[in-house]
């Protein structure tokens, strides 16, 4: 009897251990395969994005669609063309038709989505009035919140603060990439770190779907920058500024914050820091120089830098050592390695350096 029970438990101890290891061999398949999907989709994205950038620069050439310099705020040297939006939605668009599945919540997102494309897109042809302007982002964020881009968290869901927060957030964030686009590549650049900070963190997640939406997003980005760096070949345009801005202000709604951190939901503050530096500042300084917000003022932090002596290379090459700084920060907060108390401090060390490289002047003028 002894010998037959300690023969079944052997069994079953044998049954159970092959079952934890066919366990994660198949974890570790499903691990392998979204790798290869998102690297996958990323090459492609980029592939589409560097052949489709040089085509819609010579349409735009071709139908004046440029951007000229006026000698105040936009001091190029030569006319640019102005169709990067339209080059980064399409690839982006058809990257995803051939890759990502469909669902209805991606409905709305796209509709959501291509209206900021086509507000941007009227903006850069006919200008339009700063009402008519913000009309366009409230209906698309409208068509966010219906899709379900909203926070989930316990603290807001209990509060009633989680519409009113979230579409405070997605305006905030559209309108931030709009005002910092006004330098060679900085758009750009910022939307890059900041979706490799989302990638990253959605593979600690296990969000493979999502993964891959931010790996065609990246491979875009990356494709366009090779032409939106300095010297630009092509600029954003408002089309493209408020394309990247509505996608970066609704990603972070796809992830479970509060999974491993109970105040998890601040990590996108972290990662869009820059972004959300520049709409405050500026929306701080107009007040105080008396200037309607919505009109143009050469008080941005990258107009700022350059006429301190900065390269817009060595601003690029900052903004991406932020950028480091930034996803680390993230990582260590979501996994609890850093408290609420300390990434207060932290920010608050990041906001003295951000103020005084900014207005530091290292040689008279």
């Amino acid at each position: 009897m002894a010998r037959r029970f300690k023969t079944s438990s052997l069994f079953l101890f044998v049954l159970y251990t092959d079952e934890q290891k066919n366990r994660e061999s198949s974890k570790g398949s499903i691990v392998n395969i979204a790798w290869l999907q998102s690297a996958l989709a990323l090459l492609i994205a980029f592939l589409f994005s560097l052949y489709f950038v040089p085509m819609f620069c010579k349409i735009a050439y071709k139908l004046n669609f440029v951007d000229k310099p006026d000698g105040k705020l936009k001091k190029h040297k030569e006319p640019t063309p102005y169709l990067g939006g339209f080059a980064i939605y399409f690839s982006f668009l058809l990257t995803l038709a051939l890759i990502f599945p469909f669902e209805s919540k991606m409905l709305l997102f796209m509709v959501g989505s291509t209206l900021l494309f086509l507000v941007g897109l009227i903006d850069d042809l006919a200008v339009l009035k700063a009402h008519q302007k913000f009309l366009g982002q409230v209906v698309a964020v409208i068509c966010f919140l219906k899709a379900g881009f909203y926070l989930k968290e316990p603290f807001f869901l209990s509060n009633y603060w989680s519409i009113p927060v979230s579409f405070l957030w997605m305006i905030g964030i559209i309108n931030s990439f709009n005002l910092v686009d006004v330098m060679d590549g900085l758009a750009t650049l910022l939307a890059i770190t900041a979706t490799s900070s989302f990638l990253v963190l959605a593979f600690y997640f296990n969000l493979y779907p999502t993964s891959v939406l931010l790996s065609i997003f990246l491979g875009v980005l990356c494709g366009f920058f090779v032409y939106n760096r300095p010297p630009a070949k092509i600029y954003l345009g408002d089309a493209g500024s408020l394309f990247i801005g509505g996608f970066l202000a609704t990603i972070p709604f796809l992830f479970p914050w509060g999974l491993y951190n109970a105040h998890g939901y601040l990590t996108p503050v972290v990662i869009l820091g820059v972004p959300l530096l520049e709409v405050t500042s500026l929306v701080l300084i107009r007040l105080y120089k008396k200037i309607p917000i919505h009109l143009g003022s050469p008080d941005h932090f990258s107009l700022y830098l350059q006429r301190n002596g900065w390269s817009k290379n060595k601003i690029l090459a900052y903004i991406t050592l932020l950028s480091i700084v930034q996803l680390i920060v993230s990582c260590l907060f979501v996994v609890n390695k850093i408290s609420v108390g300390g990434l207060i401090g932290i920010g608050l060390i990041f906001l003295i350096v951000w103020v005084k490289t900014i207005f530091y002047r290292s040689h008279p003028k």
